[in-house]
């Protein structure tokens, strides 16, 4: 070995102890008679020690250290006399007998610090340089010790881990697949897996009862902070089980890693429905963290003459408790916001409920005070406060107020980092209409049971039945979410013919599963949760890229190592493909 101990272990215990320690160095400080070198290890910080007076050649040799040069340093354990309350290893010192240099290190092209100048792109770039800032190796280390936590918990309660393959068979439902050419079979192609999801049922049909897996799965889909075209699931399924018993075990897995990761006790796990959600909040995943729930003004406010109103679907709005003392110029800057394409209202109706009891709003012109009172009484507003309404078509104009509601949120400073709300959300529509494909696509995966009670209305009215499925939310962030799935080859065959395919198609697709079910398929169910988003929340990042260790850019590249590349003829011409230019 290279070192006796690690740059993060030693304490005063360790007085007087010769030791040998092996890592990069931090920083260099020369002060004269004196040279200081701070050397890091994955473990930690020790100073080193450089005396003029004792060894000149040795210090003037330290004085040659750049930044991040691989040392080995060899000397004695001491007290320090000017002590570091900020790292671990703080009260000690290294003086220093001899150094060696295990591998010289260009200039790095950002400092490895906390706090960096890198900006996003280089820091990718050279990743493996980014890997060594505290900030990312406390999120490895944090991601390790959650899948460590995340197989405790189920290996305790009877799962076991089976692993299942990454080159499948290519459908046509969810996201795009990432294809892989096979040479063996010309013209023929693998797909990488979107989830586990018929090998999972496959599982159950099989009697495994209690599976789970930390898996890799590929989506070849547009990327944004919380999307990578390769991303980690827990994914998870049990047998003969409701939906009652799969939220009641995975709440148990929720509540073990709050407890273990971040020593937080969560009790209450509610449970909303699809519906309720989208009225209340406009999204299927609304943070619980501040209320500022929708309030609904077609009744109070329509039919009055002002047309914008009067022509719209839905008005609906939130009250900011406190804000009626707005600027115009903060008002503006709000209406700036939901004007933005990615949030799309027209514009912002606002109405100020002053202190002394009076309104002021942007629509004086159509609604006198006594109007406006009541619909202060429907948000249920004191003096002070702040209503902020939005009108068009349903959808859209949802999306937009809660688009506002988090921006109001951020800017009151009421989305506390530390406070953590879950939430179930149920009853998802099974079907959602596409005015593009002019069918019916499955909102969760054709696989998820429809409620029992809506099985009656799903040849007559399929747009309005329920699903068996249900979401996970902490703060805003669906962590991921399952359903009871479909266990009978009869209503999985309706199902396909809902949604558009053919007895061929089905079959060609999925007949492996149809089959399976026809041999003693347990009623079953499960969840997949988002492994890398899960650790993002708990380490307050915005963008999972910075849990994972080498992520992909907006653009689906690896800029670090150039990918996905261009290959050679040859390799093109062994699978029998050609590329166009």
């Amino acid at each position: 070995m290279l070192r006796t101990h690690t740059c993060g272990e030693l304490r005063t215990s360790n007085i007087g102890a010769n030791v040998t320690l092996s890592g990069w160095v931090q920083k260099s400080r020369d002060l004269g008679g004196m040279t200081f070198i701070d050397l890091r290890d994955r473990y930690g910080i020790t100073q080193l020690v450089f005396n003029m007076d004792t060894n000149a050649d040795l210090c003037n040799e330290a004085r040659k250290l750049g930044r991040e040069f691989v040392i080995q340093a060899i000397g004695k354990v001491a007290e320090r006399s000017n002590k570091n309350k900020n790292i671990p290893t703080g009260d000690i010192e290294i003086i220093m007998d001899s150094v060696q240099v295990l591998n010289p290190s260009k200039l790095p092209p950002f400092t490895i610090e906390n706090e960096t100048d890198g900006g996003e792109e280089l820091r990718m770039k050279y990743r493996y340089l980014d890997l060594r800032r505290n900030p990312l190796k406390e999120n490895m280390l944090l991601r390790h010790r959650m899948a460590i936590e995340t197989r405790k918990y189920f290996d305790e309660i009877g799962f076991i881990e089976i692993e299942t393959p990454y080159l499948i068979k290519s459908t046509p439902e969810g996201a795009r697949d990432f294809v892989v050419p096979s040479r063996m079979n010309e013209g023929e192609f693998y797909a990488l897996p979107q989830s586990p999801q018929t090998f999972k049922q496959l599982l159950m049909v099989a009697g495994y009862d209690k599976y789970y897996q930390l898996v890799k799965c590929f989506r070849d889909e547009d990327l944004r902070a919380d999307r990578q075209p390769e991303f980690t699931q827990i994914d998870c399924e049990m047998s003969f089980v409701d939906q009652e018993d799969v939220l009641n075990t995975f709440e148990g897995l929720a509540k073990h890693l709050f407890k273990v990761i971040k020593n937080v006790e969560v009790d209450d796990f509610p449970r909303m429905p699809y519906d309720e959600a989208m009225k209340y909040y406009g999204s299927d995943k609304p943070d619980l963290r501040f209320e500022m729930k929708f309030v609904e003004l077609n009744e109070l406010a329509k039919g009055k003459g002002f047309m914008v109103f009067d022509s719209a679907e839905l008005l609906v709005g939130i009250n900011a408790e406190g804000c009626a003392d707005y600027s115009r110029k903060q008002l503006d800057a709000l209406t700036d916001f939901v004007r933005r394409p990615q949030v799309g209202a027209k514009g912002l109706v606002y109405v100020k409920y002053n202190e002394d009891g009076s309104f002021k709003s942007s629509v004086d012109k159509f609604f006198d005070q006594a109007a406006l009172k009541t619909w202060a009484d429907a948000f249920n507003a004191k003096p002070g406060d702040l209503l902020l309404i939005l009108a068009g078509d349903v959808a859209p104009t949802r999306f937009a107020l809660s688009s506002l509601r988090l921006e109001m949120g951020d800017r009151l400073e009421i989305k506390d980092p530390n406070v953590f709300k879950p939430l179930w959300v149920v009853d998802f529509p099974l079907l959602e209409w596409n005015d593009d494909s002019q069918r019916y696509h499955a909102m969760h995966h054709p696989f998820t049971s429809p409620k029992l009670e809506d099985v009656t209305i799903l040849d007559s009215d399929p747009g309005k039945v329920r699903a068996n499925a249900y979401d996970l939310v902490i703060n805003g962030v669906e962590i991921g979410g399952g359903s009871i799935r479909i266990h009978n080859r009869e209503m999985q065959k309706k199902m396909f013919q809902i949604l558009g395919f053919t007895d061929e198609e089905a079959q060609s697709q999925f007949g492996f599963l149809m089959n399976a079910f026809e041999f003693g398929a347990p009623p079953h169910g499960g969840v997949a949760f988002g492994f890398d988003r899960w650790v993002a929340l708990f380490g307050g990042q915005e963008s999972i890229r910075e849990v994972i260790a080498f992520p992909k850019n907006n653009a689906g590249r690896d800029v670090m190592i150039d990918s996905p590349s261009v290959i050679s003829k040859d390799q093109l011409d062994e699978l029998k493909l050609s590329i166009k230019k």
